[in-house]
């Protein structure tokens, strides 16, 4: 009796071992998105992820790559340019935002702001590398600064990722020629006895120190003195002179706690919901985040579209493979070779022109009209002409492709690459003696890439939450069913075995009585 109430009870247990390790099937992976949705949302209260998405708590990097020129002289003669690429200079990239608020509409707006640090022992050479590359700045009728920004500010966990330049050299440059071009030949010729005077020339010769952080010019100082205002600043310009602990603008974006679908979501920039720089309503629309995060639950299909305000404009990169980073799955996203392609090439972006060959960004729109262009690395993914312009690039995808790796559940980035160069158009304007006989060029001055990737503390936590937990969660319902299913399956073995063994006792006692009665007869 006690035995048969043993064997109903372990069949009643095996049974439900099996129906919950069943309902585990399907809600594990509910209970596990309800997790991710928790943790991802910006909140205070999500210490860890909150925290992260604050101060970005992994090390970044922006890495600089000078295009040195090597034969200026023969350039002004109307040869092709010869180039050599130096560096890299390493800078160890640090971020922080600012002005937090919160709003009742489930968005929080925010001001970034980034630092930059030298890294000796990750360059190729020093700050006080002597490059030459054209004059670039405006300081004649207009000042243009030019901030080539990342696409992307990625974050890990958080990541953002600026490509950022600003181009306040004090040196009154090629650009400056070709933007004067259709004014009076006689104001021209009245400019160029300026430049002279103050011994600018198309091309600038200093340190890569002086060139990224600033120097002193005394036409800078003599326009600041006879037309003040002029200037946005009246200290040191430089590439990078107005960088440091600076920031991109306030962005307002959704926190994701009425709708996990719009987390990161740009709801405005400095106030506004589209742009008024480009010439079609679908170019000037803001689409996508903030580049930091993306909402989760990413497919194939899905696309990493982001606002970049230094840019201009929107972008958007899309899926190339799957990865696996540390044992997390990831999804790589690459630029299409769309996103600098010029109008006549992809119709969409007629609305950013004027344009010149695929491969190029005209930023000249929302820059003061000076002729500079953003395009990837070396001209990667352009129009072959381009290549043809210039000696000495040399276009490859592992190192001048531009790639983040996302975590698909998450949205987060794991790993990030962010490429750009900056390229400035030059030719011969007449009444600018300092052009000489230029040849119209795209000529590339510098590039960046911006890096980082999860590691360390950080990279065990995100593996053990979203990586392990999961997957102890998968093996521990497939257990559950398992050792349910064994339980019945011995339950009933051995009650066929128990039967069998009656079976076989009373089949003995049967023969055993039928011999004795043969044998008293």
């Amino acid at each position: 009796m006690n035995k048969s109430k043993l064997a109903v009870g372990l069949l009643v247990v095996g049974s439900l071992t099996v129906v919950f390790g069943t309902v585990l099937v399907f809600v594990g992976p509910i209970i596990i998105d309800n997790q991710i949705v928790k943790n991802l949302v910006i909140d205070p209260k999500n210490e860890m992820s909150y925290t992260m998405w604050k101060d970005v708590p992994v090390p970044f990097f922006m890495t600089v790559y000078f295009f040195n020129v090597l034969n200026p002289t023969e350039v002004l003669a109307g040869e092709k340019p010869m180039v050599e690429q130096r560096g890299p200079y390493v800078y160890r990239k640090r971020i922080q935002k600012q002005n937090i608020t919160f709003h009742p509409n489930h968005t929080v707006s925010y001001l970034e702001y980034r630092s930059y640090f030298f890294e000796p022992s990750m360059s190729v050479g020093n700050e006080s590398d002597v490059v030459t590359i054209p004059n670039m700045l405006v300081l004649v009728r207009q000042h243009c600064r030019v901030h080539t920004h990342s696409f992307i500010r990625t974050g890990l966990l958080c990541l953002c990722s600026h490509l950022s330049l600003t181009a306040s050299s004090p040196s009154v440059s090629q650009g400056a020629a070709v933007m004067m071009e259709n004014l009076p030949f006689a104001v021209r010729l009245m400019i160029s006895t300026t430049f002279k005077t103050f011994k600018e020339g198309p091309f600038l010769t200093k340190s890569v120190g002086k060139l990224m952080w600033g120097y002193d010019s005394k036409l800078v100082d003599f326009l600041n003195k006879w037309l003040p205002g002029m200037l946005p600043s009246t200290g040191k310009f430089g590439l990078f002179a107005e960088f440091n602990n600076s920031n991109t603008g306030l962005f307002t974006i959704h926190t994701g706690e009425d709708d996990i679908r719009l987390i990161h979501k740009v709801d405005s920039w400095n106030g506004m919901t589209k742009l008024t720089n480009w010439k079609t309503p679908q170019c000037n629309m803001i689409n996508g985040t903030a580049g930091q995060m993306w909402p989760p639950f990413m497919t194939k299909e899905s696309t990493l579209p982001f606002y970049s305000p230094d840019a201009c404009r929107s972008l958007e990169l899309v899926y190339q493979r799957e990865g696996i980073m540390e044992g997390i799955p990831l999804y790589r996203y690459v630029a299409p070779k769309t996103l600098f392609a010029n109008g006549s090439d992809y119709a969409p972006n007629e609305g950013f022109c004027p344009c010149r060959q695929s491969g190029l960004l005209n930023v000249s729109s929302c820059r003061s009209n000076s002729p500079v262009f953003i395009s990837h690395p070396h001209f990667y993914n352009a129009d072959p002409v381009l290549l043809d312009y210039v000696q000495g690039l040399q276009p490859t995808e592992d190192q001048h492709g531009l790639f983040i790796d996302i975590h698909p559940e998450t949205g987060v980035p794991l790993n990030v690459s962010i490429r750009l160069q900056l390229n400035l158009y030059m030719k011969k304007v007449s009444g600018i003696t300092e052009t000489g006989k230029i040849s119209e060029v795209m000529m590339p001055m510098m590039w960046f890439e911006e890096n980082g990737y999860i590691d360390g503390e950080i990279l065990t936590t995100f593996h053990t939450n979203l990586v392990l937990l999961p997957k102890v969660m998968v093996y521990m319902q497939y257990c559950f069913i398992v050792l349910g299913l064994a339980t019945i399956l011995g339950v009933v073995l051995l009650h066929y075995r128990k039967k069998a063994s009656v079976k076989d006792t009373v089949h003995s006692a049967d023969a055993l009585k039928q011999d004795g009665q043969m044998y008293r007869e």
